[in-house]
């Protein structure tokens, strides 16, 4: 089984890492997350690139088989630049567009990302080529990132934070809703739980997940030993980010 180095600006692709390493028993893991840029959505494009190749140019020196960024924010900036730059594969994480145009039907689908993966153009043209721009509908909430952060999933003013969101949207039109951002995940049962209940809430960490396996089967790779590493803006994480961050993973 591989090395495979998991990168988000914080905590948010931990979510994805707690489903791969489910699956990947034998993997040995890197997660390495930019705690001192933290967040990405309100900064800049040019600002996130060179954040995001510092820490590639960082991981690549770990000798790694692959590269995962679950940051969709990342994966818009940067992922290929990264491409072009380095042999090992480097897979990006995608928002759940399709499979939500989908179980939405004739309804509409709500996609929040954060701001700056709203404003370039991965995410629009995406929309695009599945023939959605009539049906989704974009919205940015660069205030969760912050919540989850603080490591604040199911405060009465995180619940009120997201229904002022979704005021004034007629959700009776809409047939399900995308979580464009890994650190969104922490909140889906609240989302579930406001939203009414025939809107499905999807995240794109199973599709990124199928890809990983399918970019992982080719290879000829060393047998491993399931280790885990943690990493913050290009050190060791601490012994107390490392205790929160595998209290966040149980």
């Amino acid at each position: 089984m591989p090395k495979i180095a998991i990168f988000d600006s914080g905590i948010g692709g931990l979510t994805f890492l707690k489903q791969a390493r489910a699956r990947l028993t034998q993997a040995d893991f890197i997660y390495y997350a930019d705690t001192d840029n933290v967040p990405y959505g309100t900064k800049s494009l040019e600002q996130v690139r060179e954040l995001v190749l510092k820490a590639a140019e960082f991981l690549s020196n770990q000798q790694i088989d692959v590269l995962v960024l679950a940051c969709n924010t990342a994966t818009s900036a940067a992922a290929t630049e990264l491409r072009r730059i380095y042999p090992f594969p480097v897979i990006g994480m995608e928002p759940a567009v399709k499979p939500a145009l989908g179980a939405a039907g004739p309804r509409k689908v709500l996609l929040f990302s954060t701001s700056l993966t709203m404003r370039l153009g991965k995410l629009k043209k995406l929309i695009e080529e599945l023939h959605g721009s009539e049906q989704v509908e974009t919205m940015a909430f660069d205030e969760l990132v912050r919540a989850a952060e603080n490591r604040d999933f199911a405060s009465n003013e995180v619940r009120e934070l997201i229904a002022d969101k979704l005021k004034g949207l007629d959700l009776g039109q809409f047939g399900a809703v995308v979580l464009g951002c890994t650190h969104f995940i922490y909140f889906k049962d609240l989302f579930e739980a406001i939203l009414p209940p025939h809107i499905l809430v999807l995240d794109g960490n199973l599709g990124t997940l199928n890809n990983l396996e399918h970019t992982l089967a080719p290879l000829d790779l060393n047998a491993t030993s399931g280790s885990l590493n943690f990493y913050c803006s290009g050190r060791p994480a601490d012994a107390a980010t490392t205790a929160g961050f595998l209290e966040l993973l149980s």
